[in-house]
């Protein structure tokens, strides 16, 4: 809200669920918000920090059925929608999508701006209206069972 946001929507998920809670849940809160809010884009960081999955941007686009400009390193509005530069293994692509989208954050996308004190100060006025995901109609019910997570073997040393 210090950045420049006008008002905040906090999905609180409790802390008992948060072991199961899954990037399909993610993606179907973000699908349901992007409808009640009327969005034009949704846009998302490339990777969670807690468990580097990448699929959040693309399980919302295939749920609201939106074009997805993922990987994001450079994106320009045009008259017939968007145009997005992203990262490949071969180099760069460009791609032509319409609105509404989704869009995923490459780290390259911009340069980090940071929050500065009056604006700090005006974020505690600003509106944040707490959900939870029940009250959107996602359901939280794990969808994956993790069954063991080992560590890979040691490796022998080599001559």
């Amino acid at each position: 809200l210090a950045m420049g946001a006008d008002r905040g929507i906090h999905i609180d998920v409790p802390a008992d669920q948060m072991a199961t809670f899954q990037p399909i849940h993610v993606s179907k809160i973000l699908a349901k918000l992007a409808e009640q809010e009327k969005a034009d884009i949704v846009m998302l960081g490339k990777l969670a920090i807690d468990d580097d999955s990448n699929q959040a941007a693309q399980m919302t686009a295939s749920i609201l059925n939106w074009p997805q400009g993922v990987f994001a390193s450079k994106i320009e509005k045009t008259d017939a929608g968007l145009e997005v530069v992203r990262e490949v293994d071969g180099g760069l692509e460009t791609i032509r999508i319409n609105l509404p989208a989704v869009l995923s954050a490459d780290l390259r996308l911009n340069e980090p701006r940071y929050a500065t004190l009056p604006n700090i100060m005006k974020a505690k006025k600003k509106k944040v209206v707490k959900m939870t995901p029940a009250d959107l109609g996602v359901d939280t019910t794990p969808r994956i069972q993790i069954v063991t997570v080992e560590d890979p073997p040691v490796r022998e040393a080599g001559q």
